[in-house]
Order: structure tokens, then sequence, then C-alpha cells
């Protein structure tokens, strides 16, 4: 595929390892010291928002023809690990910047995709995801929300669930039915919908177990008019569009899970080093040296796949469904195990929140969750084995 990155598979090129280089130490000046306090305060992290904007980091993935960086997938999965290290609240901000404006890229009009990916490069606005309902999850064919034909406009009505970054967000991809006869195949299409529509609002933020600076709220549709050139690609091909989107979104969970066990396993390792019982670190006893090994483990083979998923992002690779749900699946378990397990390492002190483990214990748990839960993430493994 023309002007692809010849990354390998499992090894990120230099200018990766130069990128994660430089996003760690943005994350350390800028992002970390607040992580705590966002979490705490279950506020959104406007500190990460400003300094991944003023280092063009909150939307990499937009093409340069947009004025965006135009990184490449595994680009952005090192950005979203890096910050997730830290803060997964705040990793949230360029990975649900590319789960919402990604449909765009892959099945919009040029005009759509000059309109709407220019202001998010920009970092004026960002862009959030609205497929699950209350009643509407994994089964997309129990969609409610509708969109009406009316001369010139679609009319949506309806209410979408569980969408991250709402009320933040100037912009939201919007699968809704056309044709409800059809349902999933050629039934739902999909819209961009704009925070300031008429008809347009949001429910409270959800009160959760993690990721309390991102807020999730729903989203709220009543009688709003769209103009028609505001849907994504055909009429009936937004379900489609939306499976496209999550194999390579499911990537970006996988990143976020993948920073999440790195910084656990950071403060944990550092941890043993200093605590000693019995007149010695507890870092030289053999039951720890395991755990930390098991962990270490773990991540390294988490990431691995990781990456390999980013590179056939890349290319589009014909497998890309299974190694996308395989990613995600894979290092969100064991970013739930890893820092468990950290938490463990660190006894009462990892049950208080004078430390960040049981913190990133909490954030991990959603990685297993969002984009498909692991039970789905086997169903569609699956039904596409190599």
């Amino acid at each position: 595929m023309a002007g692809v990155p010849d990354f390998d598979l499992y090894r990120p090129a230099e200018e990766h390892d130069m990128l994660r280089d430089s996003v760690r130490a943005l994350v350390e000046a800028k992002i970390a010291p607040f992580a705590t306090a966002v979490d705490e305060e279950a506020r959104f992290p406007q500190e990460a928002l400003d300094a991944l904007v003023a280092n063009d980091l909150h939307a990499v993935h937009v093409p340069e023809a947009y004025g965006g960086a135009g990184a490449d997938a595994l680009a952005t999965v090192i950005v979203i690990e890096e910050v997730a290290r830290a803060c997964a609240s705040s990793s949230l901000i360029p990975a649900v910047n590319k789960l919402g404006s990604l449909p765009v890229i892959l099945s919009g009009s040029e005009e759509l995709k000059k309109r709407y990916m220019t202001p998010l490069a920009k970092g004026d606005a960002m862009f959030s995801y609205c497929l699950s309902e209350p009643d509407a999850g994994s089964d997309a064919g129990g969609m409610k929300t509708r969109a009406v034909r009316d001369g010139d406009h679609y009319v949506l009505n309806g209410v979408k669930r569980w969408i991250t970054n709402a009320g933040v967000s100037e912009f939201y991809t919007v699968m809704a039915v056309t044709d409800a006869e059809k349902k999933t195949r050629g039934g739902i299409s999909a819209f961009v919908i704009e925070k300031n529509d008429e008809g347009v609002s949001f429910g409270a933020p959800e009160k959760k177990l993690g990721i309390k600076g991102s807020p999730t709220r729903e989203v709220y549709l009543d009688n709003v008019r769209v103009p028609a050139d505001r849907m994504i690609g055909d009429e009936g091909t937004g379900f489609a569009t939306a499976m496209k989107t999550l194999d390579h979104t499911r990537i970006t969970i996988a990143a976020q899970a993948l920073g999440i066990a790195q910084g656990a396993l950071d403060y944990a390792k550092g941890y043993v080093r200093e605590r000693k019982q019995f007149g010695k670190p507890i870092g030289d006893f053999q039951g720890v040296q395991f755990m930390l090994a098991d962990m270490a483990m773990k991540l390294e083979a988490a990431r691995q796949l990781t990456y390999a998923a980013a590179a056939k992002s890349e290319r589009v690779d014909a497998d890309l469904t299974f190694f996308g749900a395989a990613a995600k699946c894979y290092a969100s378990d064991a970013a739930m195990e890893i820092t468990t397990d950290a938490v463990q390492l660190l006894g009462g002190y990892g049950y208080t929140r004078d430390y960040p483990l049981e913190r990133m214990m909490r954030d991990a748990k959603i990685t297993q969750i969002y984009e498909g839960t692991n039970q789905v993430q086997r169903i569609v493994m699956a039904r596409n084995l190599p």
C-alpha cells in the first residue's frame, strides 16, 4: 500500500521511539501532576487538553490534507499509551477524537472531511462517537434512534448512552435507523451532529468506578434537523462504517490498557525496591520477583500484539478484524491483572487513595468493557480466525 511507513510488525521505527520520548516528557511535566486531582474531583482534565493541543498531540491521526499531523496508527497508539501511563482519563482525548472522527475519514465526503477534520486538527473542537443506547449496546440491531428524511434534511430522535466526553466535544458521529426493516443490514446510517444543533442536549455525568475525569453522559436528540449533506457515506452504510471504525479503534483501547498497566508496573517496581520487611527490600523476595516477572511478561506480550495490530491497521490487512479484537481483549485483560497485582504488592498502601495504584486498577476495568466487552471480542475473534 503506497505511502505506508515501513515499520516492522513488532518493532517501532526510530521516529516512533523519538515520539515516545517527547510525549513522555510532556506527560510528566504537564499531565501527571494533575492526574490525582482529576480523579478525586471527577473533573475534565483541561490541563491535559491544553498541553496536548499546544503540542499537536490531541488528534495526531488527522491527515495532513486537513491540517493534521498525519500520524500512522502506531504513532497514535504510542501517544495514547504514554498519556494513559500517567492519566487514563486524559488518554481518552486522543483516543476518542480518533473514534469519533474516523467514520468521517473512512466514509465521509471530501466536503465533510474538510468541514470537520480541520477544526479537529487545530484543537478547536473534539469529536465523540454515539453508537450505544439504553437498550442497544453490542446488539446494534436493537437501536431505536431514528432519522427520518424531510426534504433536504433528516430529523433525528433518540437517546444515546455511555458517550465519552459528551458535553465537551463539539462534534458527534451518530448512528441512527433510517430503515427499521433492514436493521444492521442496510438500515442504519451515520450523521455528524453538532453540539449546538437545536434539539441536542446532555444528561448528567455518570458516576463511574474509574476514568472519572472523562465525562460520560447520555446524548438526547429531540427533533434534531440535520442537513442531508451531514450524512456520512450513503444511506444505510452506517453500520458497516461503525464496524470498520471499531476494527481500527479497538487498538487504541489496547493502547490505553498498555499505558495503565505500564504505569502500575513502574510504580510497583519502585515501591518494592524501597519497602523493607524482615531486614531487606521486599523486591529481594522470590515470591515478589515472580509476581513482577509475570506482570512484565504479560505487559510485553500485550504490547507486541497491540503494535502488530497497529501495523495491520495502517496497512488495512485482511486479518485486521481479528487482530484488533485480540489486541483489545488481551491487553485489557492483562491490564486488569497487572494493576490488581500492583495493588497487592503495596499491601495496605495499595488499597488507599494516597497511592495511585487503586486509581489505575479502577481505570483498567473499563478497558475490558467499552468498545465491545471482552466476551464480544472473543466472539469477533472466533468468527474471524486467521
